[in-house]
């Protein structure tokens, strides 16, 4: 008796354990429309993959990161990807870095999500205000802080955020994603930056504004 009830509990066990491995993965770009046609079929989720007998140590190692990025622009903040795209060896890997430049007093790397990863980021130099808002099931709560060279934060994965440089001198840091590829959704871009334009309408009833609003700042995007 003890016996088939060993083969019973196994056996739930094994039907069990086949669920938790039949599992999508995560998608590593924003689609992937399915193709019946593999003649046009030429995008995987992710990289292909390079002979492994063919890999050296170039592969594995990425260079860039002792220089600082230009934040001569509006936002005055430049990102310095090391992302699958510019890394070949993180494919399949699920991690990728960032290194992120701010200019004195307001540097802004602005409000943005990344829909395919967590991010951790390190303060190497100078003073950062950052946050976070959470979901509306959540009550859209901001989680903010004030970070010093070498505090760390971190922004769960699709949670709109931001930094703010709220110091004196260039602020640096560096972010860590779990994704080799993370993706990036600026949102001041794609609301008011798309392409083409969201119908002002749908803009002006979102955000409360006069139409004449909403149409100034599509133009500046």
């Amino acid at each position: 008796m003890k016996s088939a009830y060993f083969l019973v509990a196994f056996a739930l066990l094994a039907f069990a354990s086949s669920f938790v491995s039949a599992y999508d993965p995560s998608p590593l770009q924003d689609f992937c429309v399915g193709i019946n046609d593999t003649k046009n079929g030429v995008f995987v989720n992710g990289k292909f993959c390079k002979d492994p007998k063919l890999v050296v140590a170039e592969d594995f190692f990425f260079s860039g990161f002792d220089k600082p990025g230009n934040t001569s622009n509006a936002v005055g903040s430049a990102v310095t990807q090391a992302s699958v795209e510019q890394f070949l060896g993180l494919n399949t890997l699920g991690v990728s870095l960032a290194r992120i430049d701010y200019a004195p007093k307001g540097g802004l790397n602005p409000p943005h999500t990344h829909p395919r990863g967590t991010e951790i980021l390190v303060v190497q130099e100078g003073t950062l205000y950052v946050g976070f808002v959470s979901s509306n099931s959540d009550g859209n709560r901001f989680f903010t802080k004030v970070l010093n060279k070498g505090d760390i934060f971190v922004f769960p994965i699709g949670m709109i955020h931001f930094q703010l440089n709220i110091g004196e001198t260039p602020a640096v840091a560096i972010a860590g994603f779990s994704s080799q590829n993370p993706g990036l959704i600026v949102i001041a871009d794609a609301v008011f930056g798309s392409n083409p334009h969201i119908n002002p309408d749908v803009l002006t009833k979102a955000f409360m504004l006069d139409k004449n609003d909403i149409k100034y700042l599509q133009s500046h995007f």
